[in-house]
Formats: structure tokens, C-alpha cells, sequence
């Protein structure tokens, strides 16, 4: 259920209380950066590579002028699952969990939760926005799928040619093999 925005993207409205991350030198500006709406990732400010998970030093580039900068905080859904085990007993399951890639740049991923979306209704290349839930003093990044996106799941794959979930054919990280 999504609440009332905050500047930016929106908070949403949980029926449990999601465990808080710890919030380390390394980690607060990321996790505490959706407080306005705004997803901020680590960013190298000598070649502007994303990092991510956040790292003192670019992997690019051996840079270590390393800063937090804001993103669109649009991506596309790479995979995803529904998660039907209770990991942690304040959150319930089922839920949708996704790997999200960034438009800012090929490979920018993060591991998350997709909200506002039956599971009948993901595919991969799905259209998403961020949104935020608050755990402690942590603002969640959270997707759902983009206002408007009434194209509806593909037939088959996507406009970036990826195979539906669950077809691992055509996936450059599926492994090679020979595909005669």
C-alpha cells in the first residue's frame, strides 16, 4: 500500500515492520538517502561509474573520489521471485523479490522488493519506479511498476530481446554453450 509522497519517489505504508540495516560509514548515505524521495547511489567522481553495492574505491578505475549522487530511480525488473518462506517473522510471506537494473547504466543492480504488483503481472523488463518503506532510521528502496505502464507482459521477451523468467536461453550470464 503506498502512502502519501515524500519529495520525489513515495513512502510506502507497510503492514509489518521491516528489520533495519545497519548504517555504516560505508552504507548510511545510501540507505539514508531516500528520506526526500530521492534514491542516491555511490558514484566514482573521477570516470562517473556507478558502484553498487557502495565501494570505497571505483573498480574502473582505482578512483577513491567516491560520492553519493541521486539517480532517476527508474530501472527494469532483470529477475525476480516470489519468496514464500518466512525469513524473518515480521515479514510475512509471500512477497515479490527482484533484481532491478538502474537506467543509469548496464549492470547497475539492486537486489529488492517489487510492491503494488500480483506476481502474475511481473516479467522480466517490467518498467519500475522506486518507492521507499521506513525501517528505524533506513528508508527501504522498494520498486513498483511505473505510472502508465500499460504495455502489458510480452509475449515473448522484452524490448531488450531478454527471454521471460524461468528461460535462461539467450542470457548472456546463463552460460555460454553452443545455440545451433
Amino acid at each position: 500500500m503506498t502512502g502519501p509522497g515524500i519529495e520525489g519517489g513515495a513512502l510506502v505504508v507497510e503492514d509489518f515492520e521491516r528489520v533495519a540495516p545497519p548504517l555504516t560509514d560505508r552504507t548510511a548515505a545510501f540507505w539514508t538517502s531516500g528520506a526526500d524521495g530521492l534514491l542516491r547511489i555511490a558514484r566514482c567522481q573521477d570516470c562517473g561509474r556507478y558502484l553498487h553495492p557502495p565501494r570505497p574505491v571505483c573498480s574502473a578505475c582505482q578512483g577513491r573520489g567516491v560520492a553519493f549522487t541521486p539517480v532517476s530511480g527508474r530501472g527494469t525488473v532483470w529477475s525476480w521471485t516470489v519468496n514464500r518462506y518466512g525469513w524473518v517473522p515480521s515479514m510475512p510471506p509471500p512477497y515479490l523479490v527482484a533484481d532491478v537494473e538502474l537506467v543509469e547504466q548496464p549492470g547497475l543492480r539492486l537486489l529488492t522488493n517489487l510492491v503494488d504488483c500480483p506476481a502474475a503481472e511481473v516479467y522480466v523488463g517490467l518498467p519500475v519506479q522506486v518507492c521507499f518503506a521506513r525501517a528505524g532510521e533506513a528508508y527501504i528502496p522498494l520498486f513498483r511498476p511505473e505510472a502508465g505502464n500499460a504495455q502489458g507482459r510480452p509475449e515473448a521477451g522484452n524490448a531488450q530481446g531478454r527471454p521471460e523468467a524461468g528461460n535462461a536461453q539467450g542470457r548472456p550470464e546463463a552460460g555460454g554453450g553452443d545455440q545451433r
